[in-house]
């Protein structure tokens, strides 16, 4: 099995590293990752300039690893067009949750999505991160579980897994929308000037069966999403006669 592994950290991310030492155990892994952070980038791609691909900084053991001057879908571009016959593409580990709404602007999961427009599975991983750096080791087994559970079935999947800092379990999720990702908060610089901050607000408590419900009750949440928004049911009533 070729396993291509990106991020939205960045290359020197822990994350990406112990996911890499997990994806090993699966097949032959190559690491194409962002020169910088690309956090919350959402399925931007570049096309206004070109991209440089250029070897890692940093080791990755046995693992041929390069960086990319642009976005986390672009590092899928890349990694797919020069290394052929790729069969998955994983993505992260995020230092950081992608639930809920906050879906819609992660570019740890467009990497995944952007993977799933080449034809090709992809997987996103992501854990939450408080003051300090999530425990990468404590979850390498748990990853790789997980990903015993999503790899074994070969047809065009697209997954997003998030795992709590103490995970008890492995639950099938839905995504929750109950998680709005709208809220600015001011401040002032040391030269006192004003710049904003734009966090997230939790409205309500998450129903059960949801990606956020799942994390919060220390269990890894995998959500099987697909690229078709349409809203079916509202299609159905507009088309009745």
């Amino acid at each position: 099995m070729r396993i291509l592994v990106t991020n939205d950290d960045g290359i020197y991310s822990p994350g990406i590293a112990a996911l890499a030492r997990v994806a090993k155990k699966f097949g032959e892994v190559r690491v194409v990752a962002p020169d910088v952070e690309q956090s919350s980038m959402g399925h931007a791609v570049t096309h206004s300039r070109p991209l440089g691909y250029r070897k890692s900084p940093i080791e990755f053991p046995d693992i041929e690893a390069h960086r990319v001057n642009g976005t986390p879908a672009d590092c899928v571009a890349m990694g797919m067009h020069l290394w052929s016959d790729v069969d998955v593409v994983l993505s992260g580990i995020n230092m950081g949750p992608n639930l809920g709404n906050g879906m819609w602007h992660s570019g740890t999961l467009a990497a995944a999505k952007q993977a799933v427009l080449f034809g090709v599975k992809g997987i996103a991983l992501s854990t939450p991160v408080g003051k300090t750096e999530p425990d990468f080791s404590l979850l390498e087994p748990y990853v790789e579980q997980t990903l015993s559970l999503l790899l074994k079935d070969t047809e065009l999947a697209l997954y997003n897994v998030n795992f709590p800092p103490h995970p008890k379990d492995i639950v099938w999720t839905r995504q929750s929308v109950r998680l709005y990702d709208g809220t600015i908060v001011p401040g002032t610089d040391p030269m006192g000037r004003k710049h904003y901050w734009f966090t997230v607000t939790p409205l309500e408590p998450a129903d059960e069966g949801t990606d956020r419900w799942a994390v919060e009750n220390d269990l890894i949440s995998i959500t099987p999403l697909r690229l078709d928004l349409t809203d079916e049911a509202s299609l159905a009533e507009k088309l009745a006669p």
